[in-house]
């Protein structure tokens, strides 16, 4: 199928299959999960506690909602998603039974027992208010489907202009045109790295930084933006998530270059909220006058009685001025800004409405669904794709959707159309070379080699960098917590915390402490994660070193690296199935977060009839 319009209307169809599909699931959760299950699985946070609400800078009425302090469980709850509010009340059997309120809000920040939700009217404050047993969990998110779908229906219906080229090079063999600009000179680069800078420079339409685990793809990310500003007066820089968005601006302020953010952090803290829009929109000096202005309107609103002439006239004046600054304001923070940063939906924020880029950069490409990009690049002349598609892919959640293709992104499209626009990093700056050598050799060809001075990286004379524990003769299969919920390996949990234990005393507590090696536990499975924390807590033999490690999911560890790495896979079984660790690129993101030192706890003979962990295993056994 070469015709792009047909490809993309199956890119449609296939979206239009997901979104049913989650909304469905989400109605049933909704209907038929209890509370405590969703509050298990991040979903939810009951019960909770209202606190102060006023106006934030963008006009919204916002409220603080805490939950209890101290919870170790994870939650799914970011700036940007929608939620709702639900009361728990008795019903006339004497169960307990959940009451949704009639509205949706949406996360403003997000901490790990506090978050701020932006309201769509003052008068809701007062329905929260006289709740008891008040919780809060994450609702269907309507608007980023939305958005998708609109910009594919455009991608579709253009006819001429820059979209309509883009989509045609995207999906065809049409060549992909080139300036003629010298590589620049970066002595701080490698050879690969400075390449991939002059291919971005040289793109008339679109190129690819391809980076594999520890390969300083965001560095190189930094200076393509960095030269790119010496042509170009301002950028767009977008990610799949908030996260990566917050990553990537904080990197091009250390550049020294100005960022604006749209949209909320995920870290809240003083650095990263200096260059948001909404702080920087209090910080103007004119806005004391607007706040003094949108106050005056909303008394006026509150006079029931007496809307004469003169006070709509009043009311229209009061608007008018404060439309005014407003644009005045956002005129001045878009001036100054050399780099606007935010989520790919969230270039569909009002406040870039009618801007566009000469060029647009979307980081971890290889994580974003196709139509999410095309967001940004109805805003754009040329796109800047980085990424590694042998990686975490996108979060596909229909098997129908995901069997169609729904899953393979627009870079993986791009990179297999035109292989000339992808320059891979070729060095990598974490692993000793023998945690690097099997992903290099199974995912990238060979091609990926260690810089000498990571090569050697050990934290112990004479250790085997990397190491596989066989748990097939422990007592203990893995087991299922809980309706759907998840699976556990309680017996491998002990060994993986016996087997960090070992090796701290082989090191030496004090060496550890003073010289904070740090350490990362992954599991795929959220239910052991639950469990290991739960463990970690316990265990006397650990408690000296509890701030030195991180207990997450594969997904929770990705762009992170830890010098000592354990994961625990959890399968066991006499079938020999092991689910979702089927996506292998799931495992390379596991396997490639560790500096010194790589422990993998799993059933041998239960993951050995997979090709692939056949060959891991294979590979650990022969160091």
């Amino acid at each position: 199928m070469n015709n792009p319009i047909l490809q993309l209307q199956q890119q449609r169809l296939l979206l239009e299959i997901e979104y049913n599909h989650e909304k469905e699931e989400f109605r049933k959760q909704t209907q038929s999960m209890g509370i405590e299950r969703k509050t298990r699985r991040g979903d939810a946070w009951f019960p909770v506690s209202i606190g102060r609400n006023y106006y934030n800078s963008l006009n919204q009425m916002v409220v603080e909602v805490t939950r209890q302090p101290g919870s170790d469980i994870e939650h799914n709850f970011e700036p940007g998603r929608p939620v709702c509010f639900f009361t728990m009340k008795r019903d006339a059997t004497g169960h307990d039974a959940i009451h949704y309120m009639s509205f949706t809000a949406t996360v403003s920040y997000a901490e790990q027992d506090r978050m701020v939700v932006a309201l769509p009217d003052s008068g809701r404050i007062v329905d929260l208010q006289r709740q008891e047993a008040l919780g809060i969990q994450l609702f269907f998110d309507e608007t980023s489907y939305r958005l998708m779908f609109d910009a594919l229906d455009r991608v579709i219906r253009a006819k001429t202009g820059r979209l309509a080229a883009l989509r045609d090079i995207f999906y065809t063999k049409a060549p992909a045109s080139h300036f003629t600009f010298d590589t620049p000179v970066l002595p701080w680069l490698n050879a690969s790295q400075q390449h991939a800078v002059g291919e971005v420079m040289r793109a008339k339409d679109v190129a690819i930084v391809h980076g594999p685990p520890g390969t300083g793809k965001t560095t190189t990310l930094v200076e393509a933006i960095y030269e790119t500003l010496r042509r170009e007066s301002q950028v767009l820089v977008c990610t799949q998530s908030n996260m990566a968005v917050d990553w990537i601006s904080e990197k091009l302020v250390d550049r020294g270059v100005a960022v604006l953010r749209i949209g909320n952090p995920t870290r809240v803290n003083d650095k990263m909220l200096s260059f948001t829009y909404e702080r920087r929109f209090e910080a103007h000096p004119d806005y004391p006058q607007l706040w003094s202005i949108r106050k005056a309107i909303r008394e006026l609103r509150q006079q029931r009685r007496g809307r004469t002439e003169s006070w709509h006239q009043k009311m229209d004046r009061l608007k008018s001025r404060a439309t005014e600054l407003e644009l005045r304001i956002r005129s001045s923070l878009f001036g100054e800004a050399r780099v606007i940063a935010c989520t790919l939906t969230g270039c569909a924020n009002r406040v870039l409405e009618g801007e566009h880029y000469s060029t647009l950069f979307i980081d971890e490409a290889a994580q974003a669904l196709e139509a999410a990009c095309w967001i940004g690049i109805r805003k754009a002349g040329r796109v800047i794709l980085a990424g590694d598609h042998c990686q975490l892919p996108p979060t596909v959640k229909s098997i129908m959707a995901l069997k169609g293709g729904l899953g393979k992104t627009l870079m993986e499209r791009i990179a297999e159309q035109k292989p000339e626009v992808v320059t891979l990093l070729e060095v990598q700056y974490r692993m000793n070379e023998q945690i690097m050598r099997f992903s290099s050799d199974y995912f990238y060809n060979s091609r990926v080699q260690s810089a000498p001075e990571v090569r050697g990286r050990g934290i112990l004379d004479y250790d085997r960098p990397m190491m596989w524990v066989d748990t097939t003769d422990v007592d203990g299969h893995e087991e299922f917590v809980g309706e759907n919920f998840g699976r556990i390996n309680r017996a491998e949990a002990d060994l993986t915390l016996a087997t960090l234990a070992d090796y701290f005393d082989k090191i030496g507590r004090q060496r550890v402490l003073d010289e904070s090696i740090d350490v990362g536990i992954i599991s795929p499975y959220r239910a052991q994660v639950q469990l290991l924390r739960k463990m970690i807590r316990q265990s006397e033999r650990l408690r000296p070193y509890r701030r030195l490690i991180t207990v997450n999911t594969v997904d929770g560890f990705q762009g992170q690296e830890r010098d000592i790495v354990l994961i625990s896979l959890v399968r066991d079984n006499d079938g020999g199935d092991i689910g979702f660790l089927r996506d292998l690129r799931r495992m390379n993101v596991a396997i490639t977060r560790a500096r010194m030192k790589l422990i993998i706890l799993g059933s041998a003979a239960t993951m050995t009839r997979h090709p692939f962990y056949k060959q891991l295993y294979e590979y650990v056994e022969s160091l």
